[in-house]
């Protein structure tokens, strides 16, 4: 049962924004870890655990006050406050000498040891006080600059930068600088790298709007702060007919378009760091290049890096949830196995409870249906991601595909054309939906031009080209669709259509026509 101080360590959770101690930075109200200015990989039940012992400074935290805070009405065991306290002490006292920063008092609870220190971002700071080292991804997101005249178009201005900060905040592995500091530059002409030392950010993004003859144009930059390299840019160019949903429209553009753009800059980063010195959260991010092609042999060499970061960190909800996926992978285009359907379903399980990351859920949504083919639960999953976040991108995409297989294309082409509008690049398994839907709907010519851009996007993987070949057949281009027949082949020497159908677990009615289809280049001579 909860104590009373229960209250008493929620306000604490609340009132204290971060907190330093030795080489770590705990961000409360982000939820995240820094070691040294880079992201520990720390996530679910383990940085519950951190934020409420920290938050409680150096008095005991009793066993029953910690099941009270981090499984509220639930009955727990109380070796999970061992496990995660255990990997807690693995990532924090890592180089340190003496006690552990986690002290276990005997029949009483816990206790954190090490000296804290509050900080809370101020511009206005000098440098010395602003000793804290960068996260590598933290955003600022800077007031856009009124090109106009119009008081109006200033506050159309705000709300698309609230509405960008707000959507950026549900991104898991982002650390987004509040507004209040963000907008004390409002009118200032500004040093990207100074604004970075300033608010503690590694990227910054600006823009501009400009209202003229009912139309608006925004433009966005996403700027290292660091090397003052562009990221990213866009422009958007509207009819300004209803300024709210213009405003969320662009607002949902760029958080679409930022995540994937910020993702693949990490990557890189990552690339250049020692070996030996990657967390839980590095791991995660080398391991992502591998599940681009969606092929076994690929995802074999991402399932080391996954797993050595679910030893760093057991809770670990996308790194359970893209093992998820590399073990699908190698179900239903590496033989087959059971073991790996199963162990497919396990992770993705296990990533689905209590995640409040779109990215996750989304990656889970995918697995269980083809994996575990639960309709409802897989529903559920991708729209309790695009509720967390309605331009998640994978969140879009997968759920196209989903509703593509079962046999609604008007939902999944939905979907998919706004994952494409969010964010034009890696998206191929929204032109797989739309090439799915629309042989579904047997306009072939729209499903042939789909494929295509899919085969383009992702040339490693054999689903487009499956797709591609069926609707070559539609279109009576019969020999180029033996090429990519063959091309299938080549790449997966597994594939049958029959195993395909039963991997996937494709209704009967929504497949028998692409059955039908590549029977028909089977039979051709030769």
């Amino acid at each position: 049962m909860a104590s009373q101080s229960d209250s008493k360590f929620m306000h604490d959770l609340a009132d204290q924004e971060q907190i330093h101690f030795g080489r770590f930075r705990l961000d409360v109200g982000q939820r995240r870890l820094f070691r040294d200015g880079a992201l520990v990989g720390f996530a679910g039940k383990a940085l519950d655990i951190l934020c409420v012992l920290a938050a409680a400074k150096d008095k005991v935290v009793t066993k029953d006050e910690l099941m009270a805070q981090v499984w509220p009405g639930l009955v727990v065991e109380e070796n999970n406050i061992q496990v995660h306290v255990s990997a807690l002490r693995k990532a924090l006292d890592e180089g340190a000498e003496g006690q552990s920063v986690i002290v276990t008092v005997p029949g009483r609870g816990y206790r954190f040891s090490a000296p804290l220190s509050n900080f809370y971002p101020d511009a206005s700071a000098n440098e010395n006080q602003r000793a804290a080292p960068i996260p590598e991804t933290s955003i600022a997101v800077l007031p856009f600059t009124n090109m106009g005249d119009d008081p109006e178009q200033e506050y159309f201005a705000d709300g698309i930068v609230e509405d960008i900060i707000t959507g950026l905040s549900r991104i898991k592995w982002v650390v987004v600088i509040a507004r209040n500091s963000s907008f004390i530059y409002r009118g200032k002409a500004v040093d990207v790298k100074q604004v970075g030392r300033e608010l503690g950010s590694r990227y910054v993004l600006e823009g501009s709007v400009r209202k003229d003859n009912g139309r608006v144009r925004v433009t966005a930059h996403l700027i290292d702060t660091q090397s003052g390299v562009h990221i990213w840019a866009a422009r958007y160019d509207r009819v300004l007919d209803d300024v709210f949903a213009l405003q969320d429209e662009i607002a949902m553009s760029v958080i679409g378009a930022i995540e994937p753009s910020l993702r693949k800059v990490e990557i890189e980063r990552v690339k250049r760091k020692r070996p030996d010195s990657l967390d839980a959260y590095d791991l995660v991010l080398r391991a992502l290049p591998f599940l681009r092609t969606a092929m076994p042999s690929e995802a074999g060499a991402a399932i080391p890096l996954l797993q050595k970061a679910l030893e760093l960190d057991p809770g670990y909800a996308v790194a359970h949830a893209l093992l998820a996926r590399c073990f699908h992978f190698r179900y239903s285009r590496g033989g087959q196995n059971e073991n790996d359907r199963a162990t497919a379903i396990r992770h993705a399980r296990v990533a689905m409870i209590g995640s409040d990351d779109a990215t996750t859920l989304a990656i889970a949504g995918l697995v269980i249906w083809f994996s575990a083919h639960e309709m409802t639960t897989v529903i559920d999953l991708f729209d309790r991601a695009l509720a967390i976040s309605n331009s998640n991108v994978v969140a879009l995409g997968n759920s196209a595909f989903v509703y593509a297989w079962m046999g609604n294309p008007e939902q999944a082409i939905e979907r998919a054309n706004r994952a494409l509008r969010v964010s034009p690049f890696d998206t191929w398994i929204a032109y797989l939906a739309i090439a799915v839907a629309q042989f579904h709907s047997k306009h072939y010519d729209e499903a042939h031009d789909a494929a295509r851009r899919a085969v383009e996007a992702n040339p490693q993987f054999s689903v487009p080209h499956i797709l591609l070949a069926v609707a070559l057949v539609r279109v009576g281009r019969l020999d180029e669709a033996k090429v990519e027949a063959q091309t299938v082949l080549a790449l997966d020497p597994t594939f049958t259509m029959p195993w395909w159908s039963v991997s996937v677990g494709i209704v009967d009615a929504v497949f028998k026509p692409f059955a039908d289809a590549w029977a028909e280049i089977e039979g051709l001579d030769g």
